[in-house]
């Protein structure tokens, strides 16, 4: 028969399994259960908090969920959304990722230390992603947002920049935004910077590297809309080329060819094991 290992080092991570916990939680002392956005990119895991009352639900309904309960998610929202539960007599279940809290402390902090110096407040990360909103929230929408190393030409290298990243950017693409800002920024000038990468993420990649080319073949599990995801199946698949993306075992469809002897499974840190442990056992069934 043939081999198959899931990845011991994938799945939820600290974060999620905290958000998922607490909504659990709640469900089981109600039938109704409202969360701000999916409670993880992982549709399948969304739809199994559905059947227990998860209502997932975007920032333009809050107005009208007066005296409800709403969940907000791991990955953090800004002031303005606990003031408009606050004006609708919402009761907040606050899920949010403690290392993402902590950031978000960190940022308001250095906000109101800075905003009245010529100072620009910079964050790595993906603009519109729910983490970085809540981060830019943190500084009354001032924060600039970077993507990559190109977007850095929109700062004034003559003024004071204070860096900090999204909790789960890659640290290879931190490190290289920090050295661009060094190479720019004119000598008298301040530059600090904070490392606020989550290392129960990044420490996924060094993993990943390790389990792939264990293998013949890799079934990469995700949600299509996990960013997390996407950065993990990549490298995944530098370090196994026979790697191909699925988020649920229902795309397998067809056995493997006969050379493949071994096959792993691995995820993002929004992919639940029982769903790799799916994904195993349509793999285990289609090539005995």
């Amino acid at each position: 028969m043939i081999e198959v290992e899931i990845d011991n080092g994938s799945g939820f991570c600290f974060g999620v399994v905290n958000a998922i916990g607490s909504a659990e939680r709640e469900l089981s002392s109600t039938d109704k259960l409202y969360v701000l956005g999916d409670i993880v990119h992982n549709s399948q895991e969304v739809e199994r908090l559905q059947h227990q009352g998860l209502e997932t639900i975007e920032h333009a309904d809050l107005t009208s969920l007066k005296g409800k309960k709403v969940l907000l998610r791991a990955h953090g929202e800004p002031p303005s959304t606990y003031q408009i539960a606050k004006e609708n007599d919402i009761t907040i279940v606050d899920a949010t990722c403690p290392v993402v809290l902590q950031l978000q402390r960190k940022i308001h902090k250095r906000y109101m230390e800075t905003r009245s110096e010529d100072v620009q407040l910079v964050i790595y990360g993906k603009k519109g992603h729910a983490e970085v909103n809540g981060l830019v929230g943190q500084t009354d929408g001032t924060a600039i947002v970077v993507e990559k190393v190109e977007d850095l030409e929109q700062l004034d290298f003559t003024k004071g920049i204070v860096l900090f990243s999204q909790t789960t950017k890659p640290l290879q693409g931190f490190q290289d935004i920090i050295a661009f800002i060094k190479e720019r920024i004119a000598d008298d000038v301040k530059f600090e910077y904070f490392d606020t990468i989550c290392r129960q993420v990044t420490n996924r990649i060094p993993n990943i590297k390790v389990f792939a080319p264990k293998h013949d073949f890799i079934y990469f599990v995700a949600g299509k809309k996990s960013s997390n995801g996407k950065v993990l199946f990549e490298e995944c698949r530098k370090a196994n080329p026979n790697t191909i993306f699925i988020s649920e075992a229902a795309e397998i469809t067809e056995p493997l060819p006969a050379w493949v002897k071994s096959v792993g499974v691995c995820g993002a840190t929004s992919t639940p094991k029982w769903l790799m442990e799916e994904v195993a056992g349509k793999i285990k069934s289609m090539n005995p």
